[in-house]
């Protein structure tokens, strides 16, 4: 999934086991990986407004 014409840069991948997340302006730095369980629990915070920013 790539973010479209809003000056984001995330993509994410689904694995068998795990989502990657990266930075696809600089797609040779360091990933996230997480596990599905993981990435719903971080979704859930953002859609909530749960994280600081």
């Amino acid at each position: 999934m790539r973010s479209e014409d809003h000056g984001n840069c995330v993509e994410l991948a689904a694995l068998p086991n795990a989502i990657a997340i990266r930075d696809s302006k600089a797609p040779h730095n360091p990933h996230l990986t997480l596990r599905p369980r993981a990435f719903a629990d971080f979704l859930h915070q953002v859609k909530q407004g749960e994280l600081p920013r």
